[in-house]
């Protein structure tokens, strides 16, 4: 949590100070008021002066006035910090999770990263709201102390007798607490990841009517949530009885010594009553860090965890001195090499994709098939890198991808994933993701070409018709043309199509390529299909068998060498329609 803290309060060293000049203000005028009201009462209420009291009075009001201008104003202050600090987390927290490979994001889960930005962001933001009383009650506590030994010093031997009995109570307390409050935030993620499952596999969930099932799993992961809140608050719920306890029983141990001390005429009245206004502000202060107590270790819990992410130095990054991609110069842009490409996942023996050679040509469609498993998706997941070869390496136009800023890479790939996804808006926001200036003439013009028009102005409001999050509003094959609609607005010089069609009908299948055929003509299409019957009149299929490359070639000839590729053709065709 230091870390933390140290890195993202540097902006706002300024407010702190003005924040502990404020406290330290607030905290003198508190401490001084006991005084003035010993000195009100041993000299003008013993001595029936009524001057004294009113001059004594107006002081202790023009006191309380500041103290309350010291405090209004360090609240806004803190309140600043501490918004402006959960921000800034917040803010680098996206940075750096927007920057991960699919790897970093697996290794921790989208709910903990959900959580991590939210939940745990949020404990050390109110943690700072506290801090007006972190720097309080200390100042309290050590000039109550000092206060209490100018009233009485015999009198002060029950201080040194009560502190170190409530300190040692709450070390440990807080011996216990610290684990309760990691082991909180934990389950708090297992309540997110299981509400998450629940919400995006409902369809799964009913068509195999286990609905009874994930209802039992939520219970027993809420149930274990709420078994840790119960034991921490059971925790903090016996720790301020006691303490109460403890500061009951000091009063009546002062007020009975300070009576006898008061009688025998070795202590003022008065001091008695400024004693007992100190050691109640020492008691408050004890009790203030209590509540610090009780929040510092859920905060330290949760920097550690933000720490965890911000600290990650992601596999995939920008090269140091990168370079640009040349200029077309004439040629077609958007070559693709793979050069005896090799990847495997971090920590895995075996590599998923061995020895990958193939070009990709401008102007051509290559086709990638394959059996399930044989690594089609990974292998065009490298081009855009969202991961990294292990060993080779891909070019485009003659430059290593690695080479060049990934901002550069996208802007030259549209890629259209597997699974489409659509984000919270309308038609034309998630049309303009990749290219925000164009106008509404190019809209309708890509959804012309993936066969998206008719079912667009269908919708009440066409091109502003509103999409929830991830399209669940249109059905399967509409998000995906709207997914390809939105890869042609962007005109990138490599279109990477991963099965992509799946979801679409033979018919709109066979337009839609045909369309698309004509409208990328001068660009590189690279299409990962399960359905032979699509890519027949690809330029080339490259043929991926456990990792492997077992063909490149046009579909005759496939057929009539390639033996992976022959059962895949016949599995799917007739002889007929393969001749």
């Amino acid at each position: 949590m230091k870390q933390l803290l140290l890195t993202y309060l540097r902006p706002y060293r300024w407010r702190i100070g003005i924040v502990s000049v404020l406290v330290l203000g607030q905290a003198i005028g508190n401490l001084y008021l006991p005084t003035l009201n010993a000195n009100i009462i041993n000299n003008g209420v013993a001595k029936g002066d009524t001057t004294y009291i009113l001059q004594t009075g107006l002081i202790m009001l023009g006191v309380a006035l500041v103290i309350i201008a010291c405090s209004v104003t360090s609240a806004f202050n803190v309140a600043r910090t501490a918004m402006g600090l959960g921000r800034d987390v917040r803010r680098d927290l996206f940075r750096k999770v927007e920057s991960f490979s699919q790897s970093e994001v697996g290794r921790f889960g989208t709910p903990s990263l959900i959580t991590r930005n939210t939940n745990d962001v949020q404990q050390v933001q109110t943690l700072m709201g506290f801090l007006s009383i972190m720097l309080f009650s200390p100042m309290m506590g050590i000039g109550g102390v000092i206060m209490a030994l100018r009233q009485d010093v015999p009198l002060s031997i029950s201080i040194a007798v009560i502190l170190p009995i409530m300190v040692v109570f709450l070390f440990l307390v807080l011996r216990k607490a610290i684990p309760l409050f990691r082991t909180m935030q934990s389950r708090l993620d297992r309540i997110n990841l299981t509400m998450r499952e629940n919400l995006s596999g409902v369809r799964v969930i009913r068509a195999f009517v286990r609905a009874d099932y994930e209802e039992k799993r939520f219970a027993t992961a809420n149930r274990e949530l709420t078994d840790t809140i119960v034991s921490t608050f059971r925790l903090f719920s016996i720790m301020f009885p006691v303490l109460l306890i403890i500061m009951n029983l000091s009063m009546v141990g002062i007020m009975w010594f300070g009576g006898h001390r008061v009688d025998s005429g070795a202590m003022p009245i008065g001091n008695l009553f400024a004693f007992i206004s100190y050691v109640m502000q020492i008691l408050f202060s004890v009790m203030m860090s209590v509540m610090l107590a009780a929040q510092v270790p859920r905060a330290a819990a949760s920097s550690a965890r933000i720490q965890d992410v911000l600290n990650v130095q992601p596999a995939i990054h920008d090269p140091v001195a990168a370079i640009a991609f040349p200029s077309p110069d004439g040629h077609k842009p958007g070559l693709v090499e793979f050069r005896d490409v090799e990847f495997r996942y971090p920590g895995a023996q075996d590599a998923i994709l061995r020895h990958i050679s193939f070009t990709a040509q401008p102007g051509l469609t290559t086709a990638i098939v394959g059996s399930t498993g044989s690594g089609k998706s990974t292998l065009i997941g490298l081009i855009p890198r969202l991961n990294d070869v292990t060993e080779g390496g891909i070019l485009i136009d003659g430059v290593d991808i690695r080479k060049v800023d990934r901002a550069d890479l996208w802007r030259r790939v549209g890629f259209v994933p597997q699974k489409a996804f659509l984000f919270s808006g309308t038609v034309a926001s998630n049309l303009r993701y990749g290219n925000p200036e164009a106008t509404d003439e190019e809209l309708w013009h890509a959804l012309q070409i993936a066969q998206a028009e008719d079912f667009v102005k269908a919708m009440p409001e066409g091109l502003y018709e509103p999409i929830t999050q991830g399209g669940t509003n249109v059905s399967g094959g509409q998000r995906q043309r709207l997914a390809i609609a939105r890869a042609l607005v962007k005109k990138p010089d490599i279109y990477v199509f991963d099965d992509s069609f799946s979801a679409l009908d033979l018919k709109t299948d066979s337009l839609l390529r045909a369309a698309l055929k004509r409208e990328t003509r001068d660009a590189t299409v690279i299409v990962v299909a399960q359905r032979v019957s699509t890519i027949l009149h690809a330029d080339q299929i490259v043929v991926l068998e456990r990792g492997g490359i077992c063909g490149i070639g046009a579909h005759k000839d496939l057929v009539d060498r390639c033996e992976t590729y022959q059962e895949i053709v016949y599995s799917q065709l007739s002889a007929e329609e393969v001749a």
